[in-house]
């Protein structure tokens, strides 16, 4: 199946950005995407100081809108983090599936906030303005299960290593590194999860906005099994495709058969109810 990454240019402007975003989802699907992924905070700039004016509640605008076009198009959209999402007096980064029928099929809250320190480069605190998510997001479409995860979470092995006990054979990643994290990282940790769990790694950047108060890295990537990059973005707003080949995964697993040599008697890894 087609997979199509959209690595929007996102504005200050909330209905610009919705705009944009809906006519590239359509032009994705016009070109036989049937899994279209957009970044995060795609509707909103990304910075603590913006979270709070541009968060919606679910439904609201945003995700109206994500289902209307979803099912106008007959797509799995995977609406990367559109806004924060505001429930009960908390935000949260959250990111929005919806089905080829406008379904909301799952709701990732970003599990990992982003409280980094790196002296003389980069602070950030989403702490400050976000709470985290307390949950796994899995779905299943005709082609393959899914999980997902947002930008950080992609640090964290263990929750990639459930995805993969769970059945889950493409990892979605929503991401905004910046340009301290992005060239040191980025690639490396996409690789690094699909080998150790032999699935298909997609990361969904925003375009680069050298003007913003944050400067996202861009460099949207799909990495296969075997740990190859086959798709990559450069800096700019654009869309990329490429096609996932289940049963390359299910050659490569047969090759190496690491899923069924753990020595699942001497460690493990569980997801806690």
């Amino acid at each position: 199946f087609r997979l199509a990454l959209i690595q929007l240019h996102v504005s200050t402007v909330k209905s610009d950005n919705l705009q944009r975003a809906c006519g590239l989802v359509r032009e994705a699907s016009a070109k036989g995407a049937k899994v279209v992924a957009l970044p995060e905070c795609f509707n909103s700039p990304y910075g603590t100081q913006y979270f709070k004016d541009y968060a919606e509640k679910i439904p609201g605008e945003s995700t109206r809108k994500l289902s209307e076009v979803a099912k106008e198009c007959s797509i799995y959209l995977i609406g990367g983090s559109s806004i924060p999402e505001e429930d009960d007096g908390k935000l949260y980064n959250t990111c929005t599936v919806f089905g080829p029928d406008g379904a909301m099929l799952a709701k990732h809250r970003k599990v990992h906030l982003f409280d980094i320190n790196i002296p003389g480069k980069i602070q950030f605190k989403e702490s400050e303005t976000l709470s985290p998510g307390n949950s796994f997001s899995m779905f299943d479409t005709p082609y393959c299960k899914v999980g997902l995860g947002i930008c950080y979470d992609i640090r964290f092995a263990e929750m990639a290593q459930i995805y993969g006990q769970q059945g889950c054979q493409l990892l979605i990643y929503p991401g905004a590194f910046n340009l301290t994290t992005g060239p040191a990282h980025w690639e490396l940790l996409q690789r690094g999860r699909a080998v150790d769990n032999q699935v298909f790694v997609a990361t969904v950047s925003p375009a680069r906005d050298e003007k913003a108060s944050y400067i996202a890295w861009g460099h949207s990537t799909v990495v296969n099994p075997w740990g190859e990059v086959i798709a990559k973005a450069g800096a700019e707003e654009t869309v990329i495709y490429t096609d996932i080949d289940m049963e390359k995964l299910a050659e490569i697993r047969q090759q190496i058969p690491i899923l069924s040599q753990k020595r699942c008697d001497l460690y493990a890894i569980e997801m806690k109810k």
